[in-house]
């Protein structure tokens, strides 16, 4: 027996992966619902190759008798809906940003802190961290198990499609307008992103980091561990698909690379591609369609007592949204919705 499962925001570019996502990984889908805002209603998206479903209202939905909701509408229209939804008994694994920091919310990375899905009773809503966050603790979930990590100092490389689908038509109309001599004004980011790198992801706070190096902050301690200390600078790219990170752990214990990089190589959820020649790594472009985090270039970093760095790439639409948040729902189907 199956589960009814409403894709909320399903037009949009994490919707659409996370509808691709329960056709890739066979979830038990009995039903499944395409739901999006008013202006939307009756567009078609695609569930798997053989199945085209209309988008209704999300305004006017009635969630009862519906199981799981997997959930990507934005903060603002989720902090109305997500509540809705779970009032109604319908168990929501929200991607957006609204819910991640409630203390009665489990923020949830399955390779990491599964046990923190049993919080779902508390509100029905279970959050989904954000996709930086995503990726940078699947892969030191297990270093932490070797050495105990202090510090963490991250740079991140984020393409312009974590800003949603107006963001990839500005880098493709600004890239397209350099070779035409049509040179289009920014809207979306704050300079031109064609050719270019912006080291401001989100607003800026009080004390100088933007939003998304707070969310990298908090959330992490949230996931991991309340002790690890994160220092974040999060820049876009010219990139479509695909996240990046440059990551410098510093741990309490000794870790050497050897250990390190089998730890990384033997975790769920990592993939190790790490020869020391030319190409021996891997780029966004590689991962783009993919569900691992790939780790490379893990190596020393002689100038403190404990200290590795290595190089993460993820596939933000997947593993950095729908494919976590489909994980979730796994662990909500076998251990706690079972039918």
């Amino acid at each position: 027996m199956g589960y009814k499962v409403a894709v909320i925001g399903a037009t949009g570019n994490v919707g659409r992966e996370m509808m691709q996502t329960l056709v890739d990984r066979n979830f038990p889908v009995d039903d499944v619902v395409a739901l999006a805002s008013s202006r939307s209603v009756g567009k078609e998206v695609a569930f798997g190759d053989d199945k085209v479903l209309k988008c209704k209202d999300l305004a006017t939905f009635d969630f009862k008798g519906w199981d799981i909701a997997l959930s990507s509408p934005g903060a603002k229209v989720s902090a109305e809906h997500s509540p809705r939804a779970a009032a109604a008994g319908c168990v929501v694994v929200d991607n957006t940003s609204h819910f991640r920091m409630d203390p009665d919310v489990p923020l949830v990375v399955p390779e990491v802190n599964p046990e923190a899905i049993a919080g779902y009773t508390k509100k029905g809503i279970i959050a989904n961290p954000n996709c930086s966050t995503i990726q940078m603790v699947v892969a030191l979930k297990p270093l932490h198990a070797l050495g105990k990590i202090k510090r963490v100092v991250v740079s991140t490389y984020q393409s312009v499609s974590g800003g949603g689908k107006e963001a990839m038509d500005e880098l493709f109309e600004q890239t397209r307008g350099v070779f035409v001599n049509d040179q289009r004004e920014p809207v979306k980011f704050p300079k031109p992103i064609a050719f270019n790198l912006i080291p401001q992801i989100d607003v800026f706070m009080e004390d100088g980091s933007t939003k998304e190096e707070w969310k990298m902050v908090v959330e992490t301690k949230k996931i991991l561990d309340e002790s690890i200390n994160v220092h974040a600078t999060c820049v876009r790219v010219p990139v479509f698909v695909g996240h990046s990170e440059c990551v410098n752990v510093e741990f309490e214990n000794p870790v050497s690379e050897k250990a390190a990089l089998e730890a990384l190589d033997n975790a769920p959820g990592v993939v190790v591609v790490d020869r020391r020649e030319p190409g021996g790594y891997v780029t966004p472009i590689e991962c783009v369609g993919e569900d691992a985090v790939f780790v490379s270039r893990i190596r020393k970093d002689p100038t403190i007592a404990n200290g590795l760095s290595f190089w993460c790439v993820s596939d933000n639409l997947r593993k950095g949204a729908a494919l976590n948040a489909v994980q979730i729902a796994e662990v909500l189907a076998k251990d706690y919705l079972k039918k």
